[in-house]
Order: C-alpha cells, then structure tokens, then sequence
C-alpha cells in the first residue's frame, strides 16, 4: 500500500459496466473507483451507486462528469446543469472530486460563465472540481497535415487558471505535451492524475502505464517524493482483453505500476 490513494476508473472495464468495475477494484486491491458518467444505466444511478459502493466495501473516489460527444444527453443537454448534477453526485457519494472537460467551442455561454461555475461550485460545496488536459484533432501527413481543438480556449487548462487540475497522460501523449512541464504548471493545483499510457498516435489510447512513452514512473515518484495529497487512477483501456482474466491480468498490472513508483522516499 502507499499513502498516495489509487482508484479504478469504471471507463476502465469497458464495454464492462460500472458493476464490473466495482468487483475488479475489490479483487485486485485499488483503494477505489472513478465513475464515469455515461450510457451505463449504473454510471447514472447514485443511489444505486451508493449501495452498491456500500456492499462490497470499495469507496468512490471521484465522479467523471458527462462530458464526453457520446454523453452530451446524459442528464441533461445543459452542460451547466450536468456540472452541477455531477457535485450534487458526489457530494451524495463522498467523493472528494469531480473531473470535467473543459468546455467545448461550440459551449460559447457555458464557455464563458465556467471559470467563475468551477469556482463558485467550489467554494459552495467544497468538492474539487479539477479541469482536465485534453489533446487536439490532426488530419493528413507531414506538411499538409492540420490541427484543430474542439476546445475552448484551449486543450491546457492552465491557460485559463482552476483552483484543481487533473492530469491524463493519454491526452498528453495524443497532444504531443510534455507532462511533465504541465504538472509543473499545474502546480499545487494538480490534484488528480489519469494514470494510462501512449505511443504518441495522434488518439486517445489509454495503454496500461508502462507499455507507451510517457513519464508515468516519473511523474509517480516525483508525486511521492512531493508529498502529493491527491488522488491517483488507473484510466486505461481494456476493449481489446480476450475475456475476463486478461483484463483483470491487465488491470493487476496497472496497479502494481501505480504501487512501485507511488512508494514514498521514506518507504511509504
């Protein structure tokens, strides 16, 4: 065990659903789940989140907010309304923290009132709201080849400025960033981190942490050595898994990863 806690996202288990995701993270020893938001009937459900959070014993860390293209119906087509559905949730679930997207360019009036949402929600409720790094859209090769972000201002939320940041390193190796540098940025206010791994495709691969090219052991044991008093979650794919034991194979590996570099120089 470490001090710095480690959950499970339930986007981990897909097309598994959240339930899956619950039995996983108390077979394998994560100290708890992230649920994501989305077309799983149980990912919408908090009461039954909470009892099923209740029966086997594995808290929730952190609610993903409904932000993805596929979720833009999932309580509501409001993004503000679904913000705002996502604290209620978790204050209803004790979870500490809510991730969000920033917002898409097309959100032009939610767009404009986020910064001061985030941070009103904030101060309201006392659940971190962390604001998290995305990756931008390229088309064709070489010099003809262009690039485009779907959001607004931009793929960094620290160009903007939030109080709580979460930092996925599948969206910095499909950006092309370096995620180290943005942790630096983020500074204080990283308090989430979307552990998962990439080989630098223009996509969102979410490798198992240690098969791609991004500094995850780094970034792990820069947070131990830096008393990192956030959380920390296994965000990767598991689509591909020929059946249930390769994907409890692949994500018993992923926390094993987290386990080795989250140790802390004192042995903790």
């Amino acid at each position: 065990m470490t001090a710095i806690p480690v959950g499970l996202s339930t986007a981990s288990v897909w097309p598994q659903t959240a339930a899956t995701a619950f039995k996983l993270a108390d077979e394998l020893g994560y100290d708890g789940v992230e649920v994501m938001v989305w077309a799983d009937p149980m990912s919408q459900d908090v009461p039954g989140l909470r009892r099923r959070s209740a029966r086997i014993g594995v808290p929730i860390m952190a609610v993903h907010a409904p932000c993805l293209l596929i979720t833009q119906r999932v309580w509501s087509p409001d993004p503000e309304v679904r913000l705002r559905r996502s604290v209620e949730a978790a204050q209803d679930l004790d979870a500490r923290t809510v991730v969000v997207h920033p917002p898409f360019r097309w959100q032009r009036r939610y767009a404009d009132a986020f910064p001061d949402l985030v941070a009103s929600l904030e101060e309201r409720t006392g659940v971190a709201i962390a604001v998290e790094n995305m990756f931008p859209v390229r088309r064709g090769l070489g010099t003809r080849s262009m690039e485009m972000t779907a959001f607004r201002p931009s793929i960094d939320p620290t160009d903007v400025g939030h109080r709580n940041y979460t930092l996925d390193l599948s969206h910095t190796s499909a950006a092309h960033m370096d995620a180290m540098k943005l942790a630096e940025r983020m500074g204080e206010g990283l308090t989430h981190v979307h552990l998962a791994d990439g080989s630098g495709l223009s996509k969102d691969e979410h490798m198992v942490p240690g098969r791609g090219d991004q500094p995850c052991a780094e970034l792990c044991e820069t947070l131990a050595a830096n008393g990192f008093k956030g959380q920390v979650v296994l965000e990767v794919s598991t689509r591909r898994a020929r059946g249930p034991a390769e994907r409890a194979k692949d994500l018993a590996e992923a926390l094993l990863f987290a386990r080795l570099h989250l140790i802390s120089p004192d042995g903790r």
